[in-house]
């Protein structure tokens, strides 16, 4: 790119590799990964089971798997937020 003009997304050309903005992005909010993880967690293990669920049916295995792998994320992602609070209200210096 010519150095007179300006990028129009400055933010995806800089020099940072995935890593290092997953690395600062769990820093920021430390849940949303954890969550993350533990939906892929919860949805492995689902489909593990799949193999062996006895009689119960296909569909009400996969509802209780969906279910159970949204309520972990819907977890992780309010106790982001919790933790976000926490951190602005109370360990924010006061100004």
């Amino acid at each position: 790119m010519p150095s007179g003009q300006e990028s129009i997304f400055p933010e995806y050309e800089t020099e940072t590799s995935q890593t290092s903005k997953l690395l600062r992005k769990f820093k920021e909010m430390p849940f949303v990964p954890i969550g993350m993880a533990g939906f892929a967690v919860l949805v492995g293990y689902g489909l593990y089971k799949l193999k062996h669920r006895g009689d119960m049916k296909m569909s009400l295995h996969l509802i209780h798997v969906r279910v159970a792998a949204q309520g972990f994320v819907v977890g992780a992602l309010t106790c982001g937020v919790l933790y976000s609070m926490f951190r602005e209200r109370v360990l924010k210096p006061k100004e």
